[in-house]
């Protein structure tokens, strides 16, 4: 059933049961300067080498339920524990009482650019300069390596302050895309109490 008939041109309408978001590529082709920002107190980053996967998608939900991070929930279990012991991949924790609050995922491709895959603070942690000491971090291991960019992508479901964040931290952007998938909320991946300021419109 169409829910609006007369619809302007450019605008489209959706089933109930998905999403629609703006997607932004954004990429950094040098490191700007480092600043050498103190780890804040409390805090200590942590690498883990072929985490397991349920560890990881705790802390994954953690950091990106409410923003609506569905995609390596959607893989299965091999897929994921193979991608997470790939030497290619990076996961660090961001622990505070060694409680983990923060995950960085970072993956250097063959072509040569390295992908800051996720990024993300637990609340507790927005808004107190955690995430630019974290960013420095991450880009200082993406260029620790030889790569002719590092690159990202953020869309209007992620955090408002998410892509001025990113333009701060030196991306550039460089593209914009539609993504229009199930709400995962619907599906089962996450809870429907989750990102409560995304409607959610049932079947």
């Amino acid at each position: 059933m169409v829910a609006n008939p007369a619809l302007p041109e450019g605008i489209s309408d959706l089933p109930a049961g998905t999403l629609a978001s703006v997607v932004t590529y954004l990429e950094m082709k040098t490191p700007p300067p480092i600043k050498g920002l103190e780890t804040p107190p409390g805090l200590r980053l942590l690498r883990h080498d072929a985490p397991d996967v349920e560890w990881y998608c705790r802390l994954y939900r953690l950091v990106g339920e409410d923003y609506l991070w569905f995609s390596r929930l959607m893989w299965d279990y091999a897929t994921l524990a193979a991608h997470l012991a790939s030497d290619r991949v990076e996961v660090w924790s961001l622990q505070k009482q060694g409680v983990d609050l923060g995950l960085l995922e970072l993956e250097w491709m063959q072509d040569g650019d390295c992908e800051l895959s996720f990024f993300g603070l637990s609340k507790e942690l927005i808004g107190a300069g955690v995430g630019r000491w974290l960013m420095e971090h991450a880009t200082a291991r993406a260029f620790s390596r030889e790569i002719s960019r590092f690159f990202v992508h953020t869309c209007t479901l992620d955090s408002p302050q998410a892509l001025g964040f990113y333009m701060r931290s030196g991306f550039v952007p460089y593209g914009r895309a539609v993504e229009i998938a199930e709400d995962p909320r619907l599906t089962g991946l996450i809870p429907k109490t989750a990102a409560a300021h995304v409607p959610l419109i049932q079947r």
